[in-house]
């Protein structure tokens, strides 16, 4: 995968939530759209009990063929949408739950997949989260070795 400094916003921004994330994942589809973000929905598409991996894969799947700019996936935790994004070579997905950890993430991780825990921020804080998310470059410097050994190969 390329180290772009920032994402390229003219790709769509990938999207996906389990049934605990699912209000938190429209409010932001609406917000980001709102921006004139162009967003591609992976679901849920309710509040039904739903299986966080089937919506994490093809978000990690979408990044990490570069078909889209990011990730964006919200459960109750986090921690399930993470572990499972994680599994795709060069998606660095991170889990955030305030406005430094998003700013960490992307500056110093180079993360590429905001993992948010909707049972744990209120949604004004996790579209804050996926503001500084977009917003901040990655360092590169004394951190671009670092995210080079992440990979396993």
């Amino acid at each position: 995968m390329q180290h772009p400094a920032l994402f390229n916003l003219s790709l769509p921004v990938a999207v996906g939530s389990d049934h605990a994330g699912f209000e938190y994942k429209e409010e932001i589809i609406s917000y980001l759209e709102a921006k004139g973000i162009q967003v591609k929905d992976f679901g849920a598409w309710s509040k039904d009990s739903a299986d966080y991996p089937d919506y994490a894969h093809p978000v990690a799947t979408a990044v990490e063929r570069e078909e889209v700019a990011f990730g964006i996936l919200v459960c109750g935790s986090a921690n399930g949408v993470a572990i499972t994004a994680n599994k795709h070579q060069g998606v660095r997905a991170a889990i955030c739950w305030g406005e430094e950890l998003a700013r960490l993430a992307r500056g110093h991780n180079e993360a590429n997949v905001i993992c948010i825990p909707a049972r744990f921020v209120d949604t004004a804080v996790a579209k804050q989260m996926v503001d500084v998310f977009i917003n901040t470059p990655f360092e590169g410097g004394r951190h671009e070795n670092r995210v080079r050994k992440i990979a396993c190969l």
